[in-house]
């Protein structure tokens, strides 16, 4: 692929699609380097780089939560919200299973399976966020309204420090 050639990532496909405004970066990626690496590689507040987590509930529902990069989700607080005994990461199997992409690439756009997707109400107030494009080492940056017209992104407050 040349360098300069967009991957095709179903991501991508569903934005396009939606005729939404987007910018593709792409960065280095590095196992394990998480959003801490992405900031630093495109020169941006890791606050801003939205990471995509896939969840279940105790019954097995699968469910996406959307969080800034330097915080982390308080699984209490999104049972809480979601009224369910209890909330735990996905393993990377069901991960995969349930978004169609590999960890560190997960994107809620163009998901395997439509997901209820929830999002730490305080990156809707960002003017521009950087969520994965689908792939490792891809980022796009975008309006975060985008997460709640094109995902029903429902908001939440379930985040923490870091």
């Amino acid at each position: 692929m040349a360098k300069n050639k967009l991957p095709s990532t179903n991501a991508l496909r569903m934005l396009r699609a939606a005729n939404v405004s987007f910018d593709v970066h792409r960065y280095p990626y590095t196992e394990g380097g998480g959003t801490a690496h992405s900031a630093q590689s495109l020169g941006v507040p890791e606050h801003a780089v939205v990471k995509t987590l896939l969840m279940e509930t105790d019954a097995k529902a699968p469910l996406i939560i959307l969080m800034h990069g330097d915080m982390q989700v308080s699984t209490k607080a999104l049972a809480r919200h979601l009224g369910v005994k209890s909330v735990q990461p996905c393993t990377p199997k069901n991960a995969q299973k349930h978004s169609g992409y590999l960890v560190g690439g997960t994107s809620p756009f163009g998901t395997r399976k439509p997901l209820q997707v929830y999002v730490e109400h305080t990156v809707l107030e960002l003017p521009l966020i950087y969520i994965n494009g689908g792939q490792r080492g891809l980022l796009v940056s975008l309006a975060p309204g985008v997460l709640t017209t094109l995902l029903h992104a429902q908001p939440v407050t379930a985040g923490r420090p870091g």
